[in-house]
């Protein structure tokens, strides 16, 4: 059935700078030390890959290290976002990031001691994703908290940009030091990455919002279900992301098996050629949204997408195979872009962490199960026939728009309560 209900997406006033929200303090200081803690993630992500390539260079446990790190989606993504709405989130994600400082670090000294089987690598990057679980909707949910009103917008394509700075930076940054050192330093410098966010929690003098009475976890969740069920907004939301997310994952779970011939160093600048698209195509963006409706924008970058996954397979020249993968990060950036704009904003202020949770769910949980489904399928009829088959996935997902188009109207962005 057709949605007629409108998705929430804030309009940047034209007259106010891309750049506005680093003027603020508050926000500037975030948006550093998120962007060194994305640039320790990215790292992380690069060193686990490549790392299991070493230990078992199997397609499906190759694929199962991004299976593993998004698997608590599924466990506690939806409590988290529960937990977000009822207690301090300051608090909250002060013990998230302490436990994936712990984890990374336990990570990294086991790697550096040759202790770490294959199977211990996907157990501590289950445990880093489940402070990655317990920590995002919170993390989202703050936005509105950190940056004024008339600023918002422009907050959320800063971080946008902030994350794919990381992707371009921390790849390649990981790929050196894995030819220099090894994927165990990688673990280490993660670990440290987490603690310009820790010192911003710290020092961050969150003001008191009004406090009523919480419900029991159980009741807030079902209360969030409630609201999701009832809402064709949200669940526009949903459907798309979910759709996409199954399809898109394909080249990144398989990326560090089409860098092997390259090497480590080549495995990052693979990862980092698609980051620099991806920021390219953020510096871009602002321009063509006004040009295109949001129907349209995310349709033209989902077909560059399912061209370049299809491509990646085909390609085996280094050179040429980053310059797809440049493509594929500015077509990659203008669909997280848009679906992130309206996952931020499809719900009011008292269910917003748990709308979240469940966007995060979605699009977490799509990609973990999507990465087993390609790991398998490249194990069976081999890495370019899955990267084919993903592609026509992509563009098959198209369907959906019919059915759940997107749009824009404003909501609510004030601060939540706090809830005793």
């Amino acid at each position: 059935m057709a949605t007629t209900d409108k998705i929430a997406l804030p309009q940047q006033d034209p007259t106010v700078s891309a750049v506005a929200p680093l003027r603020e303090p508050l926000f500037r200081s975030l948006w550093i030390a998120a962007v060194i803690s994305y640039t320790g993630t990215w790292m992380q992500n690069v060193g686990a890959g490549w790392l299991m390539t070493q230990l078992n260079p199997s397609p499906f446990l190759v694929g199962m290290v991004l299976t593993a790190g998004t698997l608590p989606v599924f466990l506690v993504m939806l409590p988290a976002g529960a937990i977000a709405d009822m207690v301090d989130r300051r608090r909250l994600l002060l013990f998230a990031q302490w436990w994936m400082v712990i984890a990374s670090a336990s990570l990294g000294i086991l790697a550096l001691t040759h202790h770490v089987s294959p199977y211990g690598l996907l157990l501590f990057t289950f445990l880093l994703g489940l402070g990655t679980v317990l920590n995002d909707p919170a993390w989202q949910a703050i936005t509105p908290e950190v940056v004024s009103r008339e600023n918002h917008s422009a907050a959320v394509a800063l971080n946008s940009a902030g994350f794919n700075v990381a992707r371009a930076v921390g790849p390649a940054l990981a790929g050196f030091v894995i030819a220099w050192s090894d994927s165990g330093t990688v673990f280490l410098l993660n670990a440290v990455s987490f603690f310009g966010v820790i010192v911003f929690l710290y020092r961050w003098k969150r003001p008191s919002p009004p406090r009523v009475k919480s419900p029991r976890l159980m009741e807030s969740l079902l209360e969030g279900l409630r609201y999701v069920r009832q809402s064709s907004v949200v669940q526009s939301v949903l459907v798309r992301t979910g759709v996409f997310s199954l399809a898109a994952t394909a080249i990144w779970a398989l990326m560090p098996l089409l860098a092997q011939p390259f090497g480590s160093t080549g495995f990052g600048f693979l990862v980092g050629s698609f980051g620099v698209g991806a920021l390219a195509g953020a510096v871009v963006l602002p321009r063509i949204r006004p040009r295109m409706s949001l129907d349209g924008l995310i349709a033209a970058a989902i077909i560059t997408l399912a061209a370049v996954t299809v491509a990646s397979g085909r390609v085996h020249q280094l050179g040429w195979l980053c310059l797809v993968m440049f493509i594929g990060g500015t077509a990659w950036i203008g669909i997280l872009a848009s679906f992130n704009y309206a996952a931020q904003t499809m719900a009011p202020t008292w269910v917003r962490a748990r709308s979240l949770s469940m966007y995060l769910l979605v699009m977490q949980g799509g990609m973990s199960v999507g990465s087993a489904i390609w790991g398998g399928v490249a194990a069976r009829i081999g890495v370019p026939s899955a990267l084919s088959w993903a592609g026509l996935a992509l563009v098959a997902g198209l369907l959906t728009i019919r059915s759940h188009r997107l749009s824009f109207l404003d909501l609510e962005l004030a601060p939540a309560v706090v809830r005793d």
